[in-house]
C-alpha cells in the first residue's frame, strides 16, 4: 500500500467555503481509501490506497468532493516519496539568516513551463525569494505571508496551473504523519 497526501486548496479560508475534517476523511473512506488523516482545517489527508495512479485518485477525491460539498475545489496528490523529496529539497535549508517559519511551499497541479516560470519571475519583484523544483514552488516570505503581494492569483496566472500552499511548519508535521 502506498501513503499519499490530498491537499484541498480554498477550504475554510476566511470563513468561506467551509469543510468539517470529519466529512473530509468520509469522502476519502467512501472511496475506499484506508487510514484516512485529517490534519488541521486548510485541507490536507494523509491516507493510504493500493491505487497508485494519481491523476485518478486525485479526480475521484476532487468528484467526490464537490458531490458532496456543491463547491469544486482544487486536490493535488503527492506521495510519501514526493512529500520526502520536497522536505529534503528545501533551498531555504541550513541557510544562516533564514527562518524555516517564513517558508511555504506551493503545490503545483501541473509541471509549469521554463517560459511561465521565467515570466512569473520577471513580473514579481518584491522581498520574496522564490525557487522552482519540479510541479512544487519554494517561497521565501521575509515579511511574513500574509503581508505578500506575492498572491496565491497571480502566481496560478503566471504558471498556467492550479495551486495550493502549505507553510513548512505544516510541512514537516504532514511528513511526519504521512510515515506512520
Amino acid at each position: 500500500m502506498t501513503a499519499f497526501l490530498s491537499l484541498f486548496r480554498g477550504i475554510n479560508v476566511g470563513g468561506n467555503h467551509k469543510v468539517k475534517m470529519d466529512d473530509l476523511k468520509a469522502v476519502h473512506e467512501a472511496l475506499g481509501l484506508q487510514d484516512v488523516l485529517p490534519y488541521i482545517q486548510s485541507g490536507n489527508v494523509v491516507f493510504k490506497s493500493n491505487d497508485t495512479d494519481i491523476l485518478q485518485l486525485q479526480k475521484q477525491i476532487q468528484d467526490s468532493f464537490e458531490s458532496k460539498f456543491g463547491f469544486h475545489s482544487e486536490v493535488i496528490v503527492r506521495t510519501s516519496d514526493e512529500l520526502s523529496a520536497i522536505v529534503a529539497k528545501n533551498p531555504f535549508q541550513d541557510q544562516p539568516g533564514k527562518e524555516l517559519k517564513w517558508v511555504a511551499v506551493i503545490f503545483l497541479a501541473t509541471l509549469p513551463a521554463t517560459t511561465s516560470q521565467e515570466a512569473l519571475l520577471k513580473a514579481y519583484i518584491g522581498p520574496e525569494e522564490i525557487f522552482f523544483s519540479g510541479k512544487e514552488m519554494y517561497v521565501y516570505y521575509p515579511e511574513g505571508m500574509g503581508r505578500s503581494k506575492l498572491s496565491h492569483s497571480f502566481i496560478e496566472k503566471k504558471l498556467k496551473t492550479g495551486a495550493t500552499a502549505r507553510n513548512w511548519n505544516t510541512i514537516l508535521k504532514l511528513q511526519e504523519l504521512i510515515q506512520r
